[in-house]
C-alpha cells in the first residue's frame, strides 16, 4: 500500500501514548476514478489503528500540529477529474482524537485550494498553492501552466500572506517557527526544448531554501545548492527542534554514468509485496521489460533508452546497443511467443521530443541469445508511419502491431497523424518488406494501440479510443486523445469486439470511460489481463515529486490492476466490473510483463532476483 505521513508523538485524553498518523490506499473505494487515500492513526504501543478521514472522503498530506491534537490534511474538494499537477484541494482540520472532543472529530475546512500544511506552532500553518494560467497567452494556445507558490495562515485572524516570490516555483514548505519554513523551489522552468536536449541550467533543478517572513528583506538561505547544484532535492523535513534540514534527492548525474558514458546503474531485481498471495511481483532497474513464453528469459531495455539487456542461463548482459538500430531511441520491447525463434522486437524513435515523433520503426533482433555477439541479427520489419507495440502469434509467424499508415494516404511526410488502427504481419520474419505483406485488423477514426495476442491465438486484447464521444476534448489535459478502454477482438473474425475495461465505472455515458485503462497483458494461462489505470485515481499530492514540473509526460497516475476473463467465451468479458488492484503508488507504471513462475534455479532473472533478496 501507498504509506507516507507525518509523526505525532504527544497526543491527550484517552490515547496518551505515542502514535503515527499517516495516508494509506489500504482501503477500497468502490467507485472507480476516487482516490483511495485516507488518514488514519497507529498506536505505536498498541497497535491499534483508527481511520479518521470519514467514509466517502479522500485526504492527503496529514500534519499533526505541535501540540499533538490537531491534524491539518489536503482534502479533495469534489474529488478526482484527472488533474496531473494542481490537485483541487482544500486544507482541513480535524481532531486527533475523537475521544478527547466529545466523541467528534470536528472536521472543518479552514484554507480554500491549498496542499502540503505544516505546522509552525498551534496557530500558524504553512502550506502551498498552485495558480493555473495560460502558458503562452500570445501563442493562441489554451495549453495552461500551474505556478506554485508557499503561503502562511494565522488561524487566530485568518489572514493569509503569501511566503515566497512570484516568478519562481515554491513547495511542499516545511515549518521551522512560525515565520521560517524550509520548501523546494524552482528558479526557472524547463522547457520541452530543454528536456529535448537533454540540458538544464542550476535554476532549473529543484532546490531546498529557508525563508524567513520576519525578515523580508534578507534573501532565502540556499541549503541543497551548496552540496551539488545539477540535481533535484524535494519535500524538505525538521529534525532536532529546526537544528536539521532534512530532504530527498534524485541520483545526481555522476552517479550514474561511467567514465565512457554508459550507465552504472546496477541491474537489480526488488522481490515487492504484492497483494495477492498467488501472485509474484518484482521489478528490475531497467525498461519495457518482457518475458520470453517459458519464462527462462528476461530481456529490458537499458535507463538510456539506447541498449537491450538480457537475463537468461548464460548470464545478464547487454546484447545490443544503439549503432545497429541507428542513432533511435528504443520504446517498446517484446519476445516472439514461440521460444524456438530466439526474435525480440524492438520499437526506435528519433526521441520523445523530435518533430518526427510520429515515425516510428520496428525492427527485429534474432538469434539474441547466442553466446556470439556476431550471430546476433537486426533487421526492419516497417517502412514509414508510426508502427508499433509488435505481438506475434503463439507460433509466432505473424505480427498484430499498431500504425497509422491508413490514416492520410500516403504520407510519407511524417506529418501529424490523428487516426492509430491494429493491423497484421502476414510473416513475422520479412516484415512489410520484400514478398511480406500487411492485413488491416481494425479501422475507424480513434486510436487502438498497445496491442498482445493471447496465448491461445484467438483473440487480441489492446487499448482504445473508439467510444471517446464526440463532444470530448481532442485531448485529454493537452497530452493524449483521453477516453482509453480495454478491448478483445477476435483474431479470426475482426467483427467481433468487446469492451472489456473501461477507467470509470461501466455503464453508458462519457464518464465511464473518461480517463485512462492501457498496457493490457496477458497472463500466461490467458484467463487474465493487467493493465495500467488511473482507477485509483492518485496516492500523493504531484507537485510533491521532483519530474512533476519537468517533464509534461510524467503522470501522477497509473498503478498496475488485473481483470480475470473468461478465456472461452468473448462476448461474456464485457464491460468486466470487479478488478483487483496490484500496486500502490504515487508514481506511473508503464508496460508490465507477466510470465510463468519458474523455480529453475539456473534461470538468471530468478537467480538475480534471490540474491536481491538477500542483501
Amino acid at each position: 500500500m501507498e504509506d507516507t505521513g507525518g509523526f505525532g508523538t504527544s497526543f491527550v485524553g484517552h490515547y496518551a501514548d505515542p502514535s503515527i498518523i499517516y495516508v494509506s490506499t489500504k482501503t477500497r473505494v468502490g467507485v472507480r476514478r476516487t482516490p483511495w487515500t485516507a488518514v488514519y492513526r497507529t498506536n505505536l504501543r498498541t497497535g491499534e489503528t483508527k481511520r479518521l478521514t470519514p467514509d466517502g472522503q479522500s485526504d492527503l498530506s496529514p500534519a499533526v500540529s505541535p501540540s499533538g491534537t490537531r491534524v491539518a490534511v489536503a482534502s479533495f474538494r469534489s474529488g478526482w477529474t484527472g488533474e496531473i499537477e494542481h490537485l483541487k484541494t482544500d486544507i482541513v482540520l480535524m481532531n486527533v482524537d475523537r475521544y478527547a472532543s466529545g466523541g467528534s472529530l470536528d472536521r472543518k475546512p479552514i484554507i480554500n485550494d491549498g496542499g502540503w500544511p505544516s505546522w509552525g506552532s498551534d496557530n500558524i500553518i504553512f502550506f502551498h498553492r498552485g495558480v493555473d494560467e495560460l502558458e503562452d497567452p500570445a501563442s493562441g494556445r489554451s495549453r495552461t501552466a500551474t505556478s506554485w507558490g508557499v503561503f502562511r495562515c494565522d488561524l487566530t485572524t485568518m489572514q493569509i500572506d503569501r511566503v515566497t516570490p512570484t516568478g519562481m516555483d515554491a513547495m511542499t514548505p516545511a515549518a521551522i517557527s512560525e515565520t521560517k519554513v524550509a520548501v523546494a523551489t524552482i528558479r526557472l522552468r524547463t522547457t520541452d526544448d530543454d528536456m529535448r536536449i537533454g540540458c538544464r541550467v542550476e535554476a532549473q533543478y529543484r532546490h531546498i531554501e529557508i525563508f524567513d517572513v520576519s525578515s523580508p528583506d534578507q534573501p532565502p538561505v540556499k541549503i541543497t545548492q551548496n552540496i551539488f547544484t545539477k540535481a533535484d532535492y524535494y519535500s524538505p523535513f525538521v529534525l532536532d527542534g529546526g537544528s536539521c534540514i532534512g530532504y530527498h534527492r534524485v541520483g545526481r548525474n555522476t552517479m550514474i554514468q561511467k567514465d565512457n558514458g554508459n550507465s552504472n546503474v546496477p541491474r537489480i531485481f526488488d522481490n515487492m509485496q504484492s497483494p495477492h498471495v498467488d501472485v509474484k511481483l518484482f521489478r528490475v532497474s531497467g525498461l519495457v521489460p518482457s518475458f520470453s513464453a517459458d519464462g527462462s528469459k528476461l530481456a529490458f531495455v537499458g535507463n538510456d533508452f539506447k541498449s537491450i539487456w538480457l537475463a537468461d542461463k548464460q548470464g545478464q548482459r547487454e546484447v545490443h546497443k544503439q549503432g545497429r538500430i541507428s542513432s533511435n531511441y528504443i520504446f517498446s520491447l517484446v519476445w516472439n511467443q514461440n521460444p524456438d525463434m530466439d526474435t525480440l522486437y524492438a520499437c526506435a524513435a528519433p526521441s520523445f521530443f523530435s518533430a518526427n515523433d510520429n515515425y516510428m520503426v520496428i525492427y527485429a533482433v534474432s538469434n539474441v541469445s547466442s553466446s556470439d555477439s556476431h550471430m546476433v541479427v537486426v533487421r526492419r520489419l516497417t517502412k514509414f508511419y508510426f508502427n508499433a507495440y509488435p505481438s506475434t502469434n503463439p507460433e509466432g509467424t505473424k505480427i498484430v502491431f499498431q500504425s497509422t499508415r491508413d490514416d492520410r494516404g500516403d504520407s510519407r511526410k511524417r506529418s501529424s497523424y490523428t487516426y492509430k488502427n491494429l493491423y497484421i504481419m502476414e510473416d513475422a520474419q520479412m516484415g512489410e518488406l520484400g514478398k511480406g505483406s500487411v492485413t488491416r485488423l481494425t479501422s475507424g477514426p480513434w486510436t487502438d494501440t498497445q496491442c498482445q495476442w493471447s496465448p491461445r491465438g484467438n483473440w487480441i486484447v489492446f487499448s482504445s479510443t473508439r467510444d471517446k464521444p464526440a463532444a470530448a476534448p481532442e485531448n485529454y489535459n493537452e497530452l493524449d486523445p483521453g477516453h482509453f478502454a480495454i478491448y478483445l477482438v477476435n483474431a479470426a473474425d475482426p467483427t467481433v469486439v468487446v469492451r472489456v475495461v473501461t477507467s470509470g465505472d461501466p455503464g453508458p455515458g462519457a464518464s465511464s470511460i473518461a480517463g485512462h485503462v492501457n498496457n493490457p497483458a496477458f497472463s500466461p494461462d490467458g484467463r487474465s489481463i493487467a493493465f495500467t489505470s488511473d482507477i485509483a485515481a492518485v496516492s500523493a499530492e504531484p507537485i510533491s515529486m521532483p519530474m512533476a514540473k519537468v517533464m509534461a509526460s510524467v503522470r501522477p497516475y497509473g498503478d498496475i490492476f488485473s481483470v480475470n476473463i473468461d478465456p472461452n467465451d468473448i462476448c461474456r468479458n464485457k464491460d468486466i466490473d470487479r478488478v483487483h488492484r496490484v500496486t500502490h503508488s504515487r508514481y506511473e507504471y508503464s508496460t508490465c510483463a507477466w510470465t510463468k513462475w519458474t523455480d529453475d534455479p539456473e534461470a538468471q532473472w530468478y537467480m538475480l532476483l534471490n540474491a536481491a533478496a538477500s542483501i
